[in-house]
């Protein structure tokens, strides 16, 4: 995928667009005015359509700002209606790589009670008497590569909570690598986190769509961890076979 003058993009109609967020860009506008994918995609549409005035474009989901990979927004509300509905549904599903400590196990679900310190923007795993001060967060594991050292592994997201790869498997016992936040990482150090599959049905045909992005197909110039380049191996066989890997 080559360097692109406005943020990449995998594929637009109409009705969507998937496009790739790098690391630590915002994926819309908050208080710091740091720029987003979000205005550069609108920026994009704008300029390419040639649109008068506010261009539309629904978020429907989004990513943390230290991690990079696919997202999907809608160009009509009616889009976006239907692909938050899949959302809800668990039709529209995301998928992660990681890079994180210790050896983890072939296949594991985390579920936990996460609460978001808006101040220090870090997120806590609640203990279970805690539950309810808290929003239920759900992942699927599944371990690609380990040693006793590390593990690659594949997460796929039943819920979209702040930080929740991160924090949960922080609590689980096997921090990602290069995270400051929840582990080891040292400050500007880049996160091993990158979401690599989105799979989901078009908002109006109802076709099966599979985009996948693994992170040394990220544009020249991406930042991208450099934990990744030790399976570069195991990512292209992911990506070889996981539009035909079951749901976990």
């Amino acid at each position: 995928m080559e360097q692109t003058t406005h943020p990449p993009i995998l594929f637009e109609d109409n009705h969507l667009l998937v496009a790739l967020k790098r690391p630590m860009l915002l994926t819309q506008g908050d208080r710091t005015g740091d720029e987003d994918l979000l205005s550069g995609l609108k920026a994009y549409i704008k300029e390419k359509y040639q649109k008068p005035g506010e261009v539309y474009l629904g978020l429907v989901h989004r990513m943390d700002r230290p991690v990079g990979g696919l997202l999907v927004f809608a160009r009509t509300s009616k889009a976006a209606s239907r692909l938050s509905g899949q959302l809800r549904e668990g039709l529209l599903r995301r998928e992660y790589v990681l890079v994180c400590e210790g050896e983890t196990p072939d296949r594991f679900t985390l579920k936990d009670y996460l609460k978001k310190d808006a101040d220090t923007n870090t997120v806590t795993v609640l203990p279970s008497y805690l539950k309810l001060q808290g929003k239920q967060a759900v992942l699927h594991g599944q371990t690609v590569h380990h040693t006793q050292e590390k593990s690659l592994v594949a997460v796929q997201l039943e819920t979209g909570r702040a930080h929740q790869i991160r924090a949960q498997m922080a609590a689980f016992g096997h921090p990602l690598l290069g995270d400051a936040r929840y582990g080891k990482g040292r400050r500007g150090e880049l996160i091993a986190l990158w979401g690599m599959r989105l799979t989901l049905n078009h908002p109006v045909t109802g076709k099966a769509m599979v985009f996948i992005c693994p992170p040394e197909a990220a544009p020249r110039g991406f930042p991208v961890s450099g934990f990744f380049k030790d399976y570069q191996r195991e990512l292209d066989g992911l990506s070889k076979i996981w539009p035909d890997i079951s749901p976990y």
